[in-house]
């Protein structure tokens, strides 16, 4: 079965595969909530070089599926998708409802008939 047609699978399963592989190598020892968090910025941060000093349209471009930019643009991601599980379990959230909560926060912030189309911060409009 092709990637695409395979069901992805939910916020929970990755963190409990991505537990085991830890586990596995005995990592927990080095994954402070801390130090979780400056490797979350790392990845980040290389997630960013990828588009330091293009024009936006080239980066869009390269970056789209078919182009030079998009497997590691897409490796970036999961890394920093990875550093969030980590960092969720070790502060015992559930990031998945966090991020559920934190859309509905930004609904009552953000309502349509005052930010559609504006760029400006909430406390703006």
């Amino acid at each position: 079965m092709n990637q695409e047609m395979t069901p992805a699978p939910s916020l929970a399963d990755l963190t409990r595969k991505l537990i085991a592989f830890r586990d596995a190598r005995d990592w927990k020892q080095f994954h402070t909530l801390k130090d979780l968090l400056i490797s979350l910025n790392l990845e980040a941060a290389e997630a960013l070089e990828l588009a330091q000093w293009k024009p936006a349209a080239a980066f869009d471009a390269q970056a789209a599926p078919g182009g030079p930019l998009h497997e590691r643009l897409r490796e970036e991601c999961a890394d920093v998708l990875l550093y969030l599980l980590l960092i969720a379990e070790a502060a015992d959230f559930d990031l998945a409802r966090a991020a559920a909560e934190k859309i509905e926060t930004n609904a009552r912030k953000y309502p349509v008939e005052k930010s559609r189309g504006r760029a400006e911060k909430y406390d703006q409009l």
